[in-house]
């Protein structure tokens, strides 16, 4: 439909200028595009251990306040995940970090909203995911690898089932610095050793081998999560 609509303005107007039908990542209709994204720079030290998910938060929030973003609210884009099927007191990342859209650092969109986020029209990429002082993060191919980055999600944004198929991908719900556990990752540079989905999986790669810093490194990660202003 996009090719059809191109060729036809193209021939009404006689030009050969290129009509665009791809996502504007440069901008958003709400005219504010001061940073609502980062991947976060440091772990507070503890590995898989925030906290909870309250403590994520405070995390995000530190680090937002000393880049000049105090003043918004930030969410760590983590779930929360239950011991049982159908427990009410699961908390699924995508439900936590408000409606978007988010931009990054330098004041590049990221997605729109939470299903573009969740799309494959998102704009997370090695270039696009930075932290909160617009700097990059090592990818797969750098060293040290940190491209792992926390999130204990499905592609969907959505927490994981509590069976003994998936026991413990939150690393005890980010309470545990331990070598038992684990914790689902995403690879913000979308490169993996394969190109299945799971690969370039942003959210949801795979898990770690434990829940201690080392044991998350070992991976290809540096315990570092997704932050995202909820207002």
């Amino acid at each position: 439909m996009c090719t059809m609509i191109r060729w036809t303005l193209l021939l009404a107007a006689g030009s050969l200028t290129l009509i665009g039908c791809a996502t504007d990542y440069s901008r958003s209709g709400s005219g504010d595009n001061s940073m609502s994204f980062f991947i976060t720079s440091v772990n507070p030290g503890k590995g898989g251990d925030f906290g909870g998910l309250a403590g994520a938060d405070q995390h995000c929030q530190k680090l937002a306040a000393a880049a000049g973003a105090g003043n918004r609210t930030w969410r760590a884009y983590l779930s929360g995940q239950g011991h049982k099927l159908n427990e009410p007191n699961v908390v699924h990342a995508r439900d936590r970090i408000g409606k978007g859209p988010w931009y990054n650092a330098k004041g590049v969109l990221i997605a729109n909203n939470v299903d573009d986020l969740h799309s494959a029209n998102n704009n997370i990429n090695k270039q696009t995911a930075l932290d909160e002082r617009g700097q990059m993060v090592n990818g797969r191919t750098e060293k040290p690898n940190q491209h792992d980055i926390l999130t204990g999600s499905r592609p969907d944004g959505t927490a994981f089932a509590g069976t003994q198929r998936f026991p413990d991908m939150t690393c005890g719900n980010w309470t545990k610095n331990t070598a038992e556990g684990s914790a689902m990752t995403g690879h913000h540079d979308r490169a993996g050793p394969t190109k299945d989905p799971w690969g370039v999986s942003w959210n949801s790669a795979h898990p770690t081998i434990g829940c201690t810093q080392a044991l998350i490194a070992k991976t290809g990660g540096d315990a570092r999560i997704y932050c995202f202003a909820a207002k």
